[in-house]
């Protein structure tokens, strides 16, 4: 597989720089390279952007100078005037602007972009090698392109784009992956329903070279077949890597139950792990007919202490319950239950459903692996669920790890909103 180049390092800022030279430029300085349009901020409300936070929403905007289109650059002013960023403007969105820079000389060109796609891959070239073929290239906002993801899998690329100035961007972000990561095949998934709110068609085939016929990933030796055309998100959960070897070491001589089984992931890891046996569950026929498929590819692994049901996995929780099934090691991964707040309330309920019914089944010093992908449900929510969970299922429980996406997936410390992914391992004690 070909391997990123590393990108070039770039020239650290002088903490001596006098502060007069490090005022913010007035919206009347010279120095605005990228766009004539400028969006004026309503007094007190610009602190986000000061503090380098990414979004800005339509409620925040005075005014609007010139005439910008959909994904145009813009720069956005606060109230005062002062230089906040250079941002991809959305109309029709609520987030009306995403920025691009917080440096007021920085123009949004193409080598902008080719600088910024050049920076991510080069962080990633650590997390390659033979035992791993693939992981996330491109973060959105963390690798200031926000509305860009970019999934590698050996030597192809996935492709999102999700906001307005990605896609306005598009040829130019293609041209930059296809030149630094050197990939043979770019494929484009923008089919998330979140572009329609940028007023975006849905987009899905090939940007650059050719699909091969089987996309393949190795991780942590392990091989799974892609389903890069309409697998889920990208074909793989790739954020959960560091959380699929975390089970792998704590699964030795342990029956295990995992629920939202997708395309097996947490089962090969147990099985890799040293695990009895493990009852995979997925409602998708078509997930556990590519699951039974990975396990295959996987020959070293003992196919025979696998077992896949397809069901719904709130009846099948219920129905194990009542069956006195009992287990040493339970993974919950379940799809997004809250992808906005509006949906939190809902979302809570399920989480403390299912993973009632887990501590329930869970055997006396067993382990408790459950996730939320929910961007609604923060850090602090996910656990007091939990912790209502085991309550009600009388079960006493310690937390023995947190579980984050991989670090594939950063998150910068200004835009708290890209701590997406959220787990516990627990340990029940009586």
């Amino acid at each position: 597989m070909a391997r990123p180049r590393n990108a070039l390092n770039a020239r650290p800022v002088s903490s001596a720089t006098p502060r007069a030279a490090r005022a913010r430029p007035r919206a009347d300085s010279a120095t605005f390279g990228s766009t004539d349009c400028l969006l004026h901020l309503k007094p007190g409300r610009d602190k986000s952007l000061r503090q380098h936070h990414p979004w800005v929403f339509s409620g925040a905007i005075a005014t609007v100078d010139g005439n910008p289109g959909v994904g145009d650059t813009v720069t956005i002013v606060g109230s005062d005037g002062a230089f906040l960023c250079h941002a991809a403007y959305s109309p029709g969105s609520q987030i009306r602007a995403r920025a691009w820079s917080f440096d007021a000389r920085e123009s949004i060109a193409a080598d902008f972009f080719a600088r910024r796609v050049q920076t991510a891959i080069a962080r990633r070239a650590p997390m390659l090698d033979a035992a791993h073929t693939g992981c996330r290239i491109i973060h959105g906002e963390a690798d200031g392109l926000p509305g860009v993801i970019a999934d590698r899998y050996d030597d192809v690329v996935v492709l999102q784009l999700s906001a307005a100035g990605a896609e306005r961007w598009r040829d130019c972000i293609v041209q930059a992956i296809a030149t630094l990561a050197h990939p043979r095949c770019i494929y484009e998934r923008s089919d998330a329903e979140v572009r329609t709110l940028e007023g975006l068609p849905l987009r899905n085939g090939v940007l650059f070279g050719r699909v091969p016929e089987t996309v393949t990933l190795l991780e942590d030796g392990l091989c799974y077949r892609i389903d890069i055309e309409a697998g889920q998100k990208t074909g793989f959960f790739l954020d959960q890597r560091d959380n699929r070897a975390a089970v792998r070491a704590i699964a030795h001589d342990r029956t295990v139950l995992n629920m939202f089984c997708y395309t097996g992931g947490f089962t090969l890891s147990a099985l890799a792990g040293g695990a009895r046996d493990v009852l995979s569950v997925d409602s998708s026929a078509d997930a556990l007919a590519r699951a039974r498929d990975n396990l295959a590819r996987n020959p070293g692994l003992p196919q025979e202490r696998a077992q896949w049901r397809e069901a719904d996995a709130f009846t099948e929780l219920r129905r194990l319950r009542d069956a006195g099934a009992t287990f040493d090691l339970i993974v919950l991964d379940p799809p997004k239950f809250a992808p906005t707040a509006h949906h939190v309330d809902r979302a809570a309920r399920a989480y403390k459903d299912i993973n009632l019914l887990a501590l329930k089944m869970l055997r006396v010093d067993g382990l408790l692996a459950t996730f939320s992908c929910s961007g609604g449900v923060d850090t602090l929510l996910f656990r007091k669920i939990i912790a209502g969970a085991a309550s009600d299922a009388r079960a006493d429980a310690v937390v023995e790890r947190q579980f984050t996406a991989s670090a594939d997936h950063p998150v910068v410390l200004s835009f708290p909103e890209g701590e997406y992914l959220k787990g516990l391992l627990l340990r029940r004690t009586a």
